[in-house]
């Protein structure tokens, strides 16, 4: 199973009145620590799923601090609003946090943004740069692969 970008413990970090009012038990009245788990699991899911159209997995294993600690929010926003769905305590804040967090990383995936990396390469290519050519391209920058000129001034200057 892949890592999930965020944990129990930082859902309860962030948001520790709300994990704990979302996630109670309707019979115990006590938090459902395995329900707020499995919507991490489904929210990582989600975020890769999204992500996936610009980053391979590869990438998404190298992410640096500074990416993991934004997508570790994102996975807390659209985790707790699972929670939230599945025991039907949904409220609009919650689901304002979830519109966005899938709105930012989609704008992440069209390249409006960027995940940076531990390493040289990232965004889309496998190995950061086309075969042959140093792999040291950031996730933002374009990649331009064409043939060599026909018309240049030197060759135009003897006509």
């Amino acid at each position: 199973m892949a890592e999930t970008f965020a944990t129990l413990a930082d859902v309860l970090a962030r948001y520790p009145s709300e994990a704990t009012v979302l996630a109670a038990n309707e019979e115990t009245r006590e938090r459902d620590d395995t329900r707020i788990e499995a919507a991490l699991v489904d929210a990582s899911a989600e975020i890769r799923a999204v992500l996936f159209a610009r980053y391979t997995r590869e990438e998404l294993a190298r992410i640096d601090d500074d990416s993991r600690e934004v997508l570790r929010i994102y996975a807390t926003d659209i985790a707790l609003y699972r929670v939230a769905l599945s025991f039907g305590r949904g409220n609009e804040r919650i689901k304002e946090r979830y519109d966005v967090a899938v709105k930012r990383l989609e704008a992440i995936a069209a390249g409006k943004g960027a995940l940076t990396f531990d390493g040289p390469g990232g965004g889309g290519v496998p190995g950061g740069g086309l075969p042959g050519e140093p792999s040291n391209v950031g996730p933002a920058e374009p990649l331009v692969s064409a043939p060599e000129r026909v018309f240049t001034r030197e060759r135009l200057r003897g006509l």
